[in-house]
C-alpha cells in the first residue's frame, strides 16, 4: 500500500514534525492574509524551493501534484472568466504555493508523527470534555494513510477503461470506486475495533509502513 511519506535525510526531514506543521499553518495563513501578487509569486517559490528539498524525482512530485493541479488550473479558469485575470493570478499562485508546501510537509513527516501531533494539540479540548484526542489523531492518520490509496484505485479504474476500449468517464469511474472504498472503510473499522484500537494514542499496524 503506497503511502505519502518517503525516506530522507536531508534538513527538511532533521526539522521537528511539529516545526514543520506549525510553519505551514503559518505559511497558510500568510497567504490568505495577502492580495499582493509579488508576495505570493515569493510564497510560491518558497514552497516549490522546500519541495525541491523533500528530493521526491520529478515523476514522482508531478503524480503527487497533478491532480490538486488540475482543480487548482480549474479554480483559476473561472476566476479568470468571472472576475479578472488579477484574482485568477491570485488564485493560481496562492494555492500553488500553498499545494507545494503542503506536499513536502506529507512527504517528509510520517503518518505516526502527524497523529502525534495532532493528538497533542487536541489534548486541552480533550480535558474540556469536547473531544477524545487519540480518536480524532486516529481520524486523520487514516485519511492521510488512504488517500493515495484511493488515487491509486481511480487511476487502476481509468486503465481498465482505456484497455478494454471504453472512454473514461467520472460518472462510470466514480461509482465501483465508492463501493471499494466503503468496503475498504468497513473493513479497517472491524479490524481497528477488533483489535481495541481507539482511544490509544499509538498508531495501528495498518497505519505503518510510512
Amino acid at each position: 500500500m503506497r503511502s505519502l511519506h518517503v525516506e530522507g535525510t536531508g534538513w527538511l526531514y532533521r526539522l521537528s514534525p511539529r516545526v514543520k506543521l506549525i510553519s505551514l499553518a503559518l505559511f497558510s495563513i500568510a497567504l490568505f492574509m495577502t492580495r499582493d501578487p509579488f508576495l505570493l509569486a515569493v510564497g510560491l517559490l518558497v514552497g516549490g524551493g522546500v519541495l525541491w528539498q523533500a528530493h521526491l524525482g520529478l515523476k514522482e512530485t508531478l503524480s503527487r501534484l497533478r491532480p490538486v493541479m488540475l482543480t487548482i488550473t480549474v479554480i483559476a479558469l473561472f476566476s479568470f472568466v468571472f472576475a479578472s485575470p488579477l484574482e485568477a493570478t491570485i488564485a493560481l499562485f496562492r494555492l500553488t504555493a500553498l499545494t507545494l508546501l503542503a506536499t513536502a510537509v506529507t512527504a517528509s513527516v510520517s503518518i505516526s508523527q502527524f497523529m502525534d501531533e495532532i493528538t497533542l494539540a487536541i489534548r486541552p479540548l480533550e480535558k474540556l470534555g469536547l473531544a477524545k484526542a487519540a480518536d480524532i489523531g486516529l481520524a486523520v492518520g487514516l485519511v492521510i494513510r488512504f488517500v493515495p490509496e484511493v488515487i491509486h484505485r481511480y487511476e487502476l479504474l481509468q486503465d481498465a477503461h482505456r484497455a478494454r476500449g471504453i472512454r473514461a468517464k467520472l460518472h462510470t469511474i466514480l461509482v465501483p470506486l465508492i463501493i471499494m472504498t466503503l468496503k475498504d472503510a468497513d473493513a479497517i473499522a472491524d479490524a481497528i475495533d477488533a483489535r481495541g484500537f481507539r482511544g490509544q494514542t499509538s498508531s495501528p499496524d495498518i497505519l505503518r509502513g510510512d
